[in-house]
């Protein structure tokens, strides 16, 4: 039987990137080996935000905003609660990593980051998401890498899920600096 790897105590992981980085699969693995619950940061997106990325149309700042504090809230009942939990949250810029930590220190970032070409590949081959490829570009735009003093690490994610899953916990266990 597997044991749940040494973490500290009450962690929220926030399994970021962009659309096609693997964030669903990488969270439901590190749910499973952590024995945490998970939560799919795109079911907290209101009905206008996801209808308008169903039609191609980019979200802007204001559209991610509500959803972004929404986010966070789920953090702060999981925080109060003493639980250590998953989402997925695009979490594309550093003000809005910041709002998803701010008060709440328990926060660390898992970025999943495969090249372009892998996130090409990987989106024409899904299907059932509202989130269609064409999008990709303007998510790359927008994407701020981790700095080196956000909690959190980034993995190239284009192994193995199991791979990545491997290469996350790790870099939590050591303490979690942000790395390529």
């Amino acid at each position: 039987m597997e044991s749940a790897p040494s973490i500290p105590a009450t962690t929220s992981i926030i399994v970021m990137g962009v659309s096609g980085s693997g964030k669903t699969s990488v969270a439901v693995e590190l749910a499973r080996l952590l024995g945490w619950n998970y939560i799919e940061g795109d079911d907290l997106h209101p009905e206008a935000n996801v209808a308008k990325m169903a039609a191609g149309t980019p979200l802007d700042d204001d559209d991610r905003w509500p959803w972004l504090r929404k986010i966070a809230a789920v953090i702060g009942e999981h925080e109060r609660a003493g639980t250590s939990f998953l989402v997925t949250c695009s979490a594309l810029k550093r003000s809005y990593r910041d709002v998803l930590r701010d008060g709440h220190p328990s926060v660390w970032f898992a970025h999943v980051n495969p090249s372009e070409a892998v996130l090409t590949d990987r989106l024409a081959k899904r299907t059932g998401h509202y989130m269609p490829p064409s999008l990709l570009g303007s998510q790359l735009a927008t994407l701020e890498p981790l700095a080196a003093d956000e909690p959190g690490a980034a993995v190239p994610g284009e192994a193995s899920v199991e791979q990545t899953v491997t290469e996350l916990l790790a870099a939590l266990q050591a303490g979690g600096a942000a790395t390529g």
